[in-house]
């Protein structure tokens, strides 16, 4: 199990009784629920997914196509090959 280090933060008091509120109705602790909250940041991220490029072509091809095979049909349709390429 990882150490705990204690953590001192400055937060409107507002958001802190709403907070306690809302841990108490979830049967958890105000530590329990910022420590899952911190657990489930996205600390390391992969920038090859967050293209812009991919974001907008993912999802296009069926899922049954293979890199391949939609190689084969670029190849096909534009006449490309890697002998041709350059």
């Amino acid at each position: 199990m990882a150490e705990k280090r204690k953590l001192t933060v400055r937060v409107d008091s507002r958001w802190i009784d709403e907070a306690e509120e809302y841990a108490a109705r979830h049967n958890t602790s105000l530590s329990k629920l910022i420590s899952e909250f911190l657990r489930n940041l996205p600390v390391k991220s992969d920038p090859r997914r967050e293209a812009p490029i991919l974001k907008r072509v993912s999802g296009i091809l069926p899922p049954d196509v293979t890199a391949q095979e939609h190689r084969t049909h670029l190849e096909e349709k534009y006449g490309i090959n890697d002998e041709n390429s350059g």
